[in-house]
């Protein structure tokens, strides 16, 4: 999908769907984009030893979601503080993947659903820290 987006992008082609969220995520990261150019040599890089550059930007992508419907209920909320305690948008967003990825993390190892109510205290913690 980051490959298809930056490559119609860069082509002046309609985006479709969730192709224009992610280009607005790509957007925020230009240090991926060199990446996103190389299609065939970046698809199948396996990631295990560095930071993963399409893991990053699909947390951006699913918080994004997240915030378009509130859910968990309460996460617009939380997020707003964060930004009013950064000051900017970008900042508080990897703040708050922190506590996203923390979650995705916890219960895959756990084997559990998703600790909805977790994820929102580690956001509050964020907030007040």
């Amino acid at each position: 999908m980051f490959f298809g987006a930056w490559q119609k992008y860069r082509a002046g082609q309609p985006l479709a769907g969730i192709e224009s969220l992610a280009l607005d995520v790509i957007l925020l990261h230009p240090e991926y984009h060199g990446v996103l150019s190389l299609p065939t040599k970046f698809r199948e890089k396996d990631y295990t030893d560095e930071s993963n550059p399409f893991l990053h930007m699909s947390l951006h992508v699913a918080f994004e979601e997240q915030l378009s419907i509130d859910q968990p209920p309460g996460i617009v909320e939380r997020f707003r503080a964060l930004v009013r305690r950064h000051g900017e948008r970008h900042k508080a967003l990897h703040e708050a993947l922190e506590c996203l990825a923390e979650m995705v993390w916890q219960a895959q190892r756990d084997k559990l659903p998703p600790d909805a109510a977790a994820y929102l205290e580690c956001l509050g913690r964020r907030v007040r820290s």
